[in-house]
């Protein structure tokens, strides 16, 4: 997370992601009405991250001073905000749209287990199985996932002990395995709705680190509450 004071050139900042090495960083700056936010894999720029926003946010409101209950962001996937109540924090993103699809032959070999259903939404392919332990013990083929023509693959069932459960795959943009991929729930929290038939829905993300997350629909919008820490500070030279 990197607070600016004004751009600095975008192969700088991709260098930075790079050198970082995380899933994504992100930079923002200040604007009249808020905040403009960019987020970078270690490979390149994306339209849309969530938990990189959820960390400006907490940035923000931890370290910052910023002191309203609401801090909103302009990016390339439009308005977005994020609300703290009592340490949860609220990001409020765009649904993404998706529809059933035959699974591409160049990704059936994607992983050691076939889905039961394919879908594709704007950013991701989502790859559905039956139950939560064949998510903890898949095995990605980050080979041919690569070949995606998607910026990745998720993977998703019903779960234990929420509703449902994921891990996210994006090989192509330097992410082998995401720790926790907000922006895959605005595609993960309409299905999973349909398929309940209720609005609300408890979720984890089975990454090695793991993370919990409370979704909801309201409208065309998917609200996402998470919970971040700060480990650490540091400077850029």
């Amino acid at each position: 997370m990197c607070p600016l004071k004004n751009w600095i050139p975008d192969h700088l900042m991709q260098s930075i992601a790079a050198e970082n090495n995380l899933a994504e960083t992100a930079f923002f700056v200040e604007t009249e009405n808020g905040f403009h936010l960019r987020w970078f894999t270690p490979k390149a720029e994306v339209d849309l991250c969530g938990h990189a926003t959820l960390a400006a946010a907490h940035v923000l409101f931890e370290h910052l001073e910023y002191a309203k209950p609401e801090v909103n962001f302009t990016s390339k996937s439009g308005p977005l905000s994020v609300t703290r109540d009592n340490g949860l924090l609220t990001l409020n993103f765009p649904m993404d749209s998706f529809q059933e699809v035959e699974i591409p032959t160049h990704l059936i070999s994607s992983f050691d287990f076939r889905p039961i259903k394919v879908l594709k939404g704007s950013l991701d392919y989502v790859f559905i199985y039956r139950s939560q332990s064949v998510i903890e013990h898949i095995r990605p083929n980050l080979e041919v996932i690569s070949k995606a023509d998607s910026r990745g693959i998720i993977a998703t069932a019903p779960g234990d002990q929420v509703d449902f459960v994921s891990r996210y795959f994006a090989p192509q943009f330097g992410i082998p395995e995401d720790p926790v991929t907000g922006s895959a729930h605005t595609i993960l929290t309409p299905y999973w709705s349909r398929e309940f038939g209720r609005n609300d829905l408890k979720a984890k993300q089975l990454s090695p680190r793991g993370g919990s997350l409370s979704c909801s629909i309201e409208g065309d919008r998917v609200k996402i509450s998470g919970k971040a820490i700060t480990y650490m500070k540091g400077e850029l030279i």
